[in-house]
């Protein structure tokens, strides 16, 4: 068996370069059939790549980092999101604020300061161009970077963003690598997300800076597990003023603070805990002082809120939820069931800090992991990219539901091959029928681990 593994090893490796090149440089989005191939055929590779071989796991490293420079010089083609990207970091060179300053508005000005501006606003569509930019200071720190060394061409633009990416992925892996050895976890576990295919297709190629959030985040948890809490709480803050999503974490912390065996929490603890999330919240709020004013509170609060109250994509228990509103009232309720799943989160996630056994030092990964998931499952929109976070966290547990998510992800994209995009319910049910079935079948057969331990 390790022999055929042996031989087929290089083929695999050969196989996932062809195809990357060709996601990376010739594929459209719309042919959902050859994406979707594409991805499955990936996917196979990266499962036998995965599996105990000769490969050495420096070896591994290095084949992810090849996979990565793939994409080196390609212009994203599933996503159009590094348009608005390139578009902030070069309002932040010529001194304009990307928060008050409306893309659709500068787009009607005879002389625009920036330059591509008519084809930077066109490929980030209107949708995106007529409303105030979301993304938190540090991730404008990275568009800035890319104006900083490319004013003028949007590929080189590109490639400087592409840049920041990789770096944060390299960090993400070797930061990745040294937690799981202090939680006394296989290390070889870290290439489920770093080889893993969604990840190297959705942040490297389609630059989207979740990888960036992710580094500073495993780089707080690792520091956190040196017992530098205070060190910890600063990385873990660059996180949030990245992307705003680890917010959802900081509940959670309480874990690192608790009294293992009792289960209490001391007042020494308590006050602890109160200045870790200080440190934290004061972190983003540190990065967002140059910007800020009642006019950017304002306009952020806006952009954000319409990802959490207008948008609708790949969604699971919501569209549930949406059906049952129009069969009672006849309308989409979308305006009151974003208003009970945000308590729905709230309540499950103060269960999860509170009631939830702490077991070991790996609890705090599993109810992380288990708390995002349940805000992604009652969510209103799931971008492909958003899976890297649990797919992150899931290497520092036991369950592996968020690798075959990974795979199931692609359905999503069956949308785009419709002009413009259309969601096909079907293939979201296929998506979430196959991801319950499968977590399920997880749950069991730990279940049944535990019962043979116990006799």
């Amino acid at each position: 068996m390790l022999r055929r593994a042996k031989y087929n090893a290089p083929i695999c490796i050969l196989l996932s370069a062809f195809i990357y090149v060709y996601i990376a440089y010739f594929l459209d989005r719309t042919n959902f059939f050859l994406l979707s191939t594409s991805w499955i055929a990936l996917f196979i590779c990266f499962y036998i790549l995965m599996q105990k071989t000769k490969i050495t796991f420096s070896n591994l490293a290095g084949i992810a980092l090849l996979f990565r420079l793939l994409f080196l010089f390609a212009t994203p083609n599933l996503s159009q999101d590094f348009y608005r990207f390139i578009w902030d970091g070069r309002l932040l060179l010529e001194g304009l604020n990307p928060y008050v300053s409306l893309p659709e508005v500068i787009n009607q000005n005879i002389n625009i300061p920036i330059a591509n501006a008519r084809e930077l606003y066109a490929g980030m569509g209107q949708l995106n161009g007529s409303h105030y930019t979301n993304y938190p200071p540090l991730n404008q720190l990275c568009f800035f970077i890319a104006a900083l060394f490319s004013s003028k061409s949007i590929f080189g633009s590109i490639i400087v963003l592409r840049g920041i990416i990789i770096a944060s992925e390299i960090g993400t892996f070797y930061f990745g690598k040294k937690l799981l050895q202090k939680l006394q976890l296989p290390v070889h576990n870290i290439f489920w997300y770093v080889l893993n295919p969604f990840v190297i297709i959705e942040l490297t190629g389609n630059l989207h800076f979740e990888a960036v959030m992710l580094f500073f985040f495993v780089l707080g948890l690792y520091v956190l597990q040196l017992k530098k809490w205070k060190t910890a709480a600063f990385f873990i803050g660059c996180s949030i003023a990245t992307k705003l999503l680890p917010l959802i974490f900081l509940p959670l912390f309480l874990k690192e603070f608790i009294t293992k065996k009792s289960n209490l929490i001391t007042k020494k603890q308590g006050l602890q805990y109160l200045l870790f999330i200080s440190i934290s919240i004061g972190t983003v709020v540190l990065f967002f002082l140059p910007f800020l004013s009642w006019i950017v509170i304002e306009n952020y609060l806006n952009s954000v809120g319409l990802w959490f109250g207008k948008f609708e994509f790949n969604a699971s228990f919501y569209y549930i939820f949406r059906e049952i509103g129009y069969w009672f009232r006849g309308y989409n309720e979308i305006g009151f069931i974003t208003k009970i799943t945000p308590i729905a989160t709230l309540l499950y996630l103060t269960y999860l800090s509170f009631f939830r056994k702490t077991e070991s030092k790996k609890s705090l990964y599993t109810s992380m992991l288990l708390g995002l998931c349940f805000y992604y499952f009652t969510a209103t929109t799931i971008h492909p990219w958003y899976i890297a976070t649990p797919l992150l966290l899931c290497v520092f547990t036991k369950y592996k539901f968020p690798v075959f998510w990974s795979l199931l992800i692609v359905l999503s994209y069956e949308a785009y091959s419709n002009t413009p995009w259309q969601e096909n319910l079907w293939f979201v049910g296929i998506e979430y029928l196959l991801l319950f079935g499968y977590i399920i079948f997880e749950r069991s057969q730990q279940n049944k681990s535990v019962t043979i331990i116990y006799k």
